[in-house]
């Protein structure tokens, strides 16, 4: 009989290290995914950065040239801003391509 009990403790104990496996398979497979989703929104909050610091670029650029427009004396510096940002901008361009 004891070994009857014995046999029930240890069956017991190998359902139970199942179910722990199980769940920590299952653990595991969440972790993957969330990681996945970390990485996901991770870009995404990267590509609405960006798209801020373009909006920015341009409002930046209309000002210019809502200030200097008037004033003919200063067509050049405002072609020499723009010439600045436009290369930024492709800076901006060739960093994301790479």
């Amino acid at each position: 009989m004891a070994k009857d009990k014995q046999l029930q403790q240890l069956q017991s104990i190998e359902d139970k290290l199942r179910k722990l496996i199980a769940r920590h398979a299952d653990a595991q497979q969440r972790l993957a995914k969330a990681q996945e989703e970390v990485k996901f929104l991770e870009a995404l909050v990267e590509e609405k950065d960006q798209q801020i610091k373009n909006f920015k670029n341009q409002e930046n650029i209309v000002k210019i040239v809502e200030t200097m427009a008037g004033n003919t004396a200063n067509t050049t510096e405002l072609k020499l801003k723009l010439n600045e940002y436009i290369r930024e901008i492709d800076k901006c361009i060739a960093y994301l391509q790479d």
